[in-house]
């Protein structure tokens, strides 16, 4: 990046930004769903194990074990909430990186917003495919290398009730948006993206198991060092291209996955 110096004041990217941010012609859209106890997660049927809620535990509360803090101890699983998705979850990323070596420049990048928020209302089980991805390259443009494509569906509408953000049907099967295998393969393969985003509960669809390989968007692009994120919130105030996206987990050493932050810097004079 190169900066020059004006009139003593200096006109390269990063200063930019922080004038933007400082008249607030630049703003920060939080994409993070607040994570509490009542924060929706992953419902395995028997005979599989599932992750812990989030829970809080007090510590000390401005008391005798602690009489000028509070604080508390964390219990969590690691894939609860808005978080990321790390190669080692999946088999096929297996010897991959864990959250803790994924390098900090493939979690900032371009943010690319697909709005398929009509075809999700007419069908929950939607599927996005790569004709999709090529229809709104045709209008706003080829996906950026080292971009997130946030796949807006409407669902965050649904995150106040577990049950109507997860869409179980009453038999073990849950219906909610996500990606059909050849375009889980695409965007793992042939596109340069860092990885994709999400407003559900995983970044396969609720009937992604029934699929051949099972859990296609798993399977493809954790075994491909491309990433993940759930739970996004606020996609419609991004438009289409034109903002940025700041994903940060816990780097955690093992970990599979970590409950995230997730902003985006968008400019105010960008049209939604």
């Amino acid at each position: 990046m190169e900066t020059s110096i004006e009139n003593g004041t200096a006109q390269g990217t990063v200063a930019g930004l922080i004038d933007g941010l400082a008249s607030s012609r630049i703003t920060v859209v939080d994409l993070t769903t607040p994570l509490s106890a009542a924060t929706p997660t992953l419902e395995l049927p028997e005979p599989f194990a599932n992750l812990i809620d989030f829970s809080l535990e007090e510590v000390s509360a401005y008391n005798e074990r602690g009489p000028f803090w509070k604080h508390h101890n964390i219990h969590t699983g690691e894939h609860i909430g808005t978080h990321l998705d790390a190669p080692v979850h999946w088999a096929t990323g297996r010897g991959g990186k864990d959250v803790s070596r994924i390098e900090p420049g493939r979690l900032v990048g371009p943010a690319l917003v697909l709005d398929v928020t009509d075809e999700v209302a007419a069908d929950p089980d939607f599927l996005l495919d790569v004709g999709h991805i090529r229809a709104w390259e045709s209008e706003h443009g080829p996906l950026h290398d080292g971009g997130w494509l946030l796949i807006r569906t409407g669902w965050e509408s649904r995150a106040g009730s577990r049950q109507e953000f997860l869409n179980n049907d009453g038999h073990g099967r849950p219906h909610s948006p996500g990606l059909t295998v050849e375009c889980a393969q695409w965007i793992a393969r042939e596109s340069g993206l860092s990885g994709i985003g999400v407003e559900t509960v995983g970044i396969d669809a609720g009937g992604a198991g029934g699929q051949e390989p099972p859990f296609p968007a798993h399977h493809f692009l954790l075994g491909n060092d491309k990433y993940g994120i759930t739970s996004l919130r606020n996609l419609g105030e991004l438009p289409p291209v034109g903002a940025a996206i700041v994903v940060a987990p816990l780097p955690i050493v093992d970990g599979t996955g970590s409950p995230a932050r997730v902003f985006a810097l968008r400019d105010q004079s960008q049209a939604q």
